[in-house]
């Protein structure tokens, strides 16, 4: 089976790109640029999203003649989202890659774009990511960080020891939640259930030990964390859609002039553009594999669909105002309806079929 390699997690979806075993090799040091701005990511070198972001430094040293450079600590060294965060705002390290999670914890409102069955294809989520984009950098900035570019977890699904075939059997399940996520506890409620709060190096164990059998991950999520092996079923239709992103403190890009710091958010927006095309294809190619390892796909018809639509859509609201408003999520409703009447649904969706 193809290797796949993790890179980061987060409690309702899991981002993870693909990259090929022994792929990690010393990596000779650029000179030190003017400005050095501290990158952490759990990322490991040698990885594709390393090798993407290796490429924004060699280019943005290049074009800036040294004057701004990325200095790396892949491989999670700096801790998980949430250390990287406090280390961010004491100043040791300056940016990073993070998932909604972390992102979240930064900017609440981000949550708004991973709401359960919110976007029914790619396309819409490119959509209202693109409307939305000035806002979120205006949210960021507010909070002392920049956002440099958008990138993608991919859509999730549920992964499951027992088939999960209607709503009905949700609460049968034992659930695995990230403690401190807000917005997959919203989601639970709305299915009644009482998930179990593990540390994400925890669950891989505890689906072995039966201390839960429900995880939701991303397809190339759940096949680099090797949870595939511990589940027999997993949804036909995707539950939500993961965002990610990189930040970095306005503090530390404080010395980088206009033009370089236009150099820098350019190259690094058309790299993780790339890197997110890329995701997408891999997170197609991880359904296939997860498939021809044996986990089944559990189909629903129509009327169950759309039971498990209603009932997460209608916990929308209680986010309000914890994680996003009541405006802010009336504009992406608003976004996305008009959206679909002029565009055809379906559309690079995350079907499992």
């Amino acid at each position: 089976m193809r290797s796949f390699r993790i890179v980061a997690t987060t409690v309702a979806v899991m981002i993870a790109f693909a990259g090929t075993a022994g792929a990690q090799k010393t990596t000779k040091a650029a000179p030190k640029a003017q400005v050095e701005i501290k990158f952490a990511t759990l990322a490991p070198d040698g990885s594709t999203w390393m090798k993407s972001m290796r490429k924004v430094d060699e280019e943005v040293r290049k074009r800036t003649e040294n004057r701004v450079g990325l200095k790396f600590y892949p491989g999670g060294v700096q801790g998980d989202e949430k250390d990287v965060i406090r280390k961010m705002r004491n100043g040791q390290i300056h940016a990073a890659g993070f998932t909604g999670f972390g992102l979240g914890a930064i900017v609440p409102e981000t949550r708004v774009l991973e709401l359960p069955f919110m976007f029914d294809s790619l396309d819409e989520l490119d959509h209202v990511r693109g409307a939305t984009n000035d806002y979120y950098e205006k949210a960021f900035k507010a909070k002392d960080y920049a956002l440099l570019a958008w990138t993608d977890v991919g859509f999730v699904y549920l992964f499951t020891k027992a088939p999960v075939r209607q709503v009905s059997d949700m609460p049968n399940t034992k659930w695995w939640i990230w403690s401190g996520d807000q917005l997959a506890a919203i989601f639970y409620r709305a299915f009644n259930i009482t998930p179990i709060p593990l540390a994400a190096p925890d669950v891989l164990t505890s689906l072995q030990t039966g201390v839960v059998d429900g995880v939701y991950a991303s397809p190339l999520a759940c096949v680099a964390l090797q949870w595939f092996t511990r589940v027999k079923y997993m949804s036909e239709i995707p539950v939500t859609h993961g965002i990610s992103a990189v930040v970095a403190t306005e503090k530390s890009l404080a010395g980088v002039n206009a033009a370089d710091r236009a150099i820098l958010v350019e190259v690094m927006r058309r790299e993780l553009a790339a890197l997110t095309q890329k995701t997408r294809v891999q997170n197609d190619e991880a359904i296939a594999e997860i498939k021809k390892e044996g986990v089944q796909i559990v189909t629903t018809n129509a009327a169950t669909r759309q039971e498990f639509v209603t009932r997460g859509r209608a916990a929308w609201g209680d986010g309000v105002p914890a994680l996003y408003s009541q405006e802010l999520l009336d504009r992406v409703k608003n976004l996305l309806a008009d959206y679909r009447k002029t565009h055809a649904a379906g559309s690079s969706t995350g079907s499992s079929n």
